[in-house]
């Protein structure tokens, strides 16, 4: 199914009804649809075929967002261009794409003008689409679809990857949410209230280039409303939804640390939350059972990654509670139970899949999954081999069927002959009440092969003594896993969804003599 037909299903349900919302700017079903049209027949005009790969440069806005249902329409294929990459970054990402046209936003324009883009021969400044949007040929109502976005994974360990996502993976993926996740009216059981009309509303403060756009379907598809915030600021988020009675919304850990930290959570009315995700990066169980009480019980958690996109695991709000409305305390380091459209196993290195409780790669099964990566049909084979996909993250299966997550297999430190999972020892670090946020590396030892090395981002105005911190972390998961080292930093480099980079985290501390 083309990704215009989920906002042709929202339309279907009310033209007049608000679909993207952004300060002053409202655009209505009916707007977001007419542009749809335009842009594909513009498109058309310019030669722009189904099949052909499609760029989209630009930061949170309803236009761009709005432009990408006109690619959908003409047949073209999706491809998010990260505004926060370099432009070298976007230029390898675009050619590695086959882009043949891009749309960019004005802020942008003197990245663009660096590139050198071969195979792109339209471009078009999406704050001066009026002109270009003039003229254009009829496209038929209908184009099959098959690859209908190719997004890029990260760069940071050699060149990336396009990885192909179907119009049925997008499909599960939307299926998914509206099945395991509170939505509409009946959903004020679960511990919101239910929104105007039983229509959710929807706020995209993370970038629309990542989970936070495809999050966008499942409420388009019920007519919802989406809330679009240019930048990240979490004073406005808290405003946003208070003033727009917000019922569904996602965060990465990072900034639900920030909000939960910020002066004005305690006086926002947060009653019209129905479900709020959480996911992209592992959260921690202390701060997650302090949203349980200080944001609502209306958490909920997701795990995907880029092949395989948000619902490999899901955990409902009601899933955090046990059936006397306690908090199943146990369950909060898990990711949730595997969808019900998904089939997870646990693998061990020879190919054979491991029992309830042993350690090895997290693979999948679904039609969630990837169609392989854009020209790469090695890393494909390497990420399917078995019959499954492979998602690099190492985890377990609990007897209720749960899934924890350990750590990314390229992540794991083997200090002293014993294997470390670093994101083991976060976990232990972030029950530190002084501790904001930290990241764990292994670095080379002539002792120990490898020592564990934490880097600390500390509470505003709170102070860290290392020595503290690793008598801490040994008192609660012993003395193998305890940090060697503790840095204190200000802050951690992240990525544009706000992951920590451990890579760069590595990197200056070698280069630190670390």
């Amino acid at each position: 199914m083309s990704l215009a037909r989920y906002l042709d299903k929202g339309a279907s349900l009310g033209r007049d009804a608000p679909c993207l919302v952004m300060g002053s700017t409202t655009l209505t079903y009916g707007d977001v649809v007419d542009h749809s049209h335009a842009v594909a027949r513009a498109l058309a005009r310019s030669g722009v075929a189904a099949g052909d790969k499609v760029g989209i440069l630009s930061g949170n806005d309803p236009v761009a967002f709005a432009t990408v249902f006109g690619i959908a329409r003409r047949g073209a294929v999706w491809c998010p261009i990260n505004p926060r990459n370099g432009a070298a970054e976007n230029a390898e990402l675009l050619e590695l794409f086959d882009c043949v046209a891009l749309f960019h936003s004005r802020a942008y324009a003197p990245m663009v003008a660096e590139m050198d883009l071969p195979r792109v021969t339209t471009v078009v400044c999406l704050d001066e689409l009026d002109g270009w949007l003039a003229d254009g040929v009829d496209v038929p109502a209908d184009v099959p679809d098959d690859t209908v976005m190719i997004v890029g994974t990260g760069g940071t360990t050699g060149r990336p990857k396009g990885v192909q996502l179907t119009d049925r993976a997008i499909e599960t993926m939307t299926a998914l949410a509206l099945m395991g996740y509170p939505f509409g009216a009946d959903a004020a059981s679960a511990g919101g209230s239910a929104s105007a009309g039983g229509r959710p509303v929807y706020l995209a403060m993370a970038p629309l280039t990542h989970a936070a756009g495809v999050l966008c379907f499942p409420v388009m598809a019920l007519g919802g409303q989406i809330v679009v915030m240019p930048a990240p600021d979490v004073g406005g988020f808290l405003e946003h939804v208070e003033r727009h009675r917000v019922t569904h919304t996602f965060l990465p850990p990072t900034l639900i640390y920030m909000l939960l930290a910020h002066e004005a959570l305690a006086s926002t009315d947060l009653s019209s939350l129905q479900c709020f995700w959480y996911g992209a990066a592992p959260m921690s169980p202390a701060r997650l059972e302090q949203a349980l009480t200080d944001i609502g019980p209306v958490m909920a958690q997701l795990f995907g990654q880029s092949e395989a996109p948000m619902f490999v695991s899901m955990m409902a709000p009601r899933d955090h509670f046990l059936p006397d409305g306690s908090v199943a305390r146990h369950r909060l380091a898990s990711t949730g139970r595997p969808g019900p459209l998904v089939t997870v196993g646990i693998m061990a290195s020879d190919g054979s899949l491991l029992g309830t409780g042993e350690r090895g790669e997290i693979v999948v099964r679904s039609s969630l999954v990837m169609a392989g990566y854009y020209k790469n049909p090695e890393a494909t084979a390497e990420a399917s081999a078995h019959g499954w996909h492979h998602t690099g993250d190492i985890g377990y299966l609990d007897d209720e069927g749960y899934l924890f997550v350990v750590d990314r297999a390229k992540d794991m430190i083997i200090t002293g002959g014993f294997n470390v999972y670093s994101a083991e020892v976060e976990q232990a670090l972030m029950a530190h009440e002084a501790v904001r946020d930290c990241g764990v590396v292994g670095l080379p030892d002539d002792k120990w092969g490898e020592r564990v090395v934490a880097v600390v981002q500390p509470q505003p105005g709170a102070q860290v003594d290392p020595g503290e911190v690793i008598a801490f972390v040994k008192a609660r998961i012993g003395s193998v896993k305890a940090p060697k080292q503790v840095e204190i930093w200000p802050d951690l480099p992240r990525s544009t969804v706000g992951k920590v980079l451990k890579t760069d985290i590595k990197d200056r501390l070698r280069a630190a003599g670390g």
